[in-house]
């Protein structure tokens, strides 16, 4: 057995734990993994329950084998040379760092995860997992609690006043950095309610988080709102979470005091608005009349979006469920690691 296919072993080996363990509420360690989604609900009020499990049942699906040997065939993968790769998380939505701890094993190299003080439970609890699993490879994954002195190479995920921290501290060495990026979604008006139901899982799963949520609408003239509204009915649990709550508030009160035209049906707000980025609770929206004039425009503002929603790119509903080749700010993670 390769090195690398006792590395993709052990990972499907986990995801068919996190699978049996998801699908089983009488699994011998189902107790233990309903504690730590508890615990990272109780240390971020964001993390509930059903967004969790959403990322668990994400990665449980991505790390089987074949969906790992089909993502790593194209890379010539050697660990002749293994290096000290950090790895500074975000903590936005649930494991948002997974990717960049699976690319840095799967590789080959030693991964030393700085989590977010946001999302310190759930990936330390899988990466045990995963060494219960192979004790063989826990020197090839290890959990800081600070930045490192000695290391060989950096992937870092910020804020935009962050990434320039990172970029000036981490320049001395091999990195990625990547900064503040959102989803944007084009509507031609011929969607299906279905096709709606999907945009609002682009909008509004992980309470609109995540860099791939949909923060903008292009709309064509015309277009009826109240459609985007019927379908955000589905998402009408979003109100039990007291942090959403208080945004949707917060950000309407805020909006009704500076005298701003808006539309909302007490669960999301609706602004005409240029800007990509929204506030938890709010979609941006903005009219368009010319399609080549709107792909021009897009095309200006790559640096910012994280993806394309629409159908003519990622179909709608798909935003949170990328593949492993669909890599964070278009940078082939897996191709900077194998060529360190």
């Amino acid at each position: 057995m390769t090195e690398l296919s006792q590395r993709i072993e052990a990972l499907d080996r986990l995801a068919q734990w996190l699978s049996d363990t998801l699908n089983n509420p009488n699994h011998s360690d189902r107790a233990s993994l309903d504690q730590q989604i508890t615990l990272a609900f109780h240390k971020n009020g964001w993390f509930a329950r059903p967004e969790v499990e959403h990322a668990l049942n994400y990665w449980s699906n991505h790390l089987q084998r074949q969906v790992l040997e089909a993502w790593t065939n194209e890379y010539a993968i050697t660990t002749s040379q293994p290096k000290r790769v950090m790895l500074v998380l975000a903590g936005n939505i649930p494991m948002v760092g997974m990717h960049d701890v699976v690319s840095t094993f799967i590789s080959g190299h030693q991964a030393l995860i700085k989590c977010s003080a946001s999302d310190a439970v759930l990936i330390p609890f899988l990466m045990n997992k995963l060494k219960q699993i192979d004790p063989s490879i826990a020197d090839r994954i290890q959990v800081i609690e600070g930045i490192q002195k000695e290391f060989d190479a950096v992937l870092a995920t910020g804020s935009n006043n962050s990434s320039r921290h990172f970029e000036e501290y981490f320049s001395r060495v091999p990195n990625v950095i990547r900064k503040n990026r959102t989803g944007v979604a084009i509507l031609d008006g011929s969607e299906s309610k279905e096709a709606l139901d999907g945009l609002m899982k682009d909008a509004f799963t992980y309470y609109g988080l995540g860099c791939r949520n949909v923060t903008k609408l292009y709309l064509p003239k015309g277009f009826d709102l109240d459609r985007i509204f019927e379908a955000s009915l589905n998402f009408q649990h979003l109100m039990d979470n007291k942090k959403y709550a208080n945004n949707y508030t917060y950000h309407k009160a805020l909006m009704m005091l500076e005298r701003q035209t808006f539309l909302e049906n007490d669960l999301i707000v609706m602004r005409e608005e240029r800007s990509l980025l929204s506030p938890v609770s709010i979609l941006n929206y903005e009219y368009y009349s010319n399609p080549e004039q709107l792909s021009e425009a897009i095309e200006r503002n790559l640096d910012d979006i994280q993806c394309v929603l629409g159908k003519e790119h990622t179909p709608l509903g798909m935003a949170q469920q990328p593949g492993l080749k669909d890599y964070a700010d278009g940078v082939d993670t897996l191709d900077f690691l194998v060529n360190l």
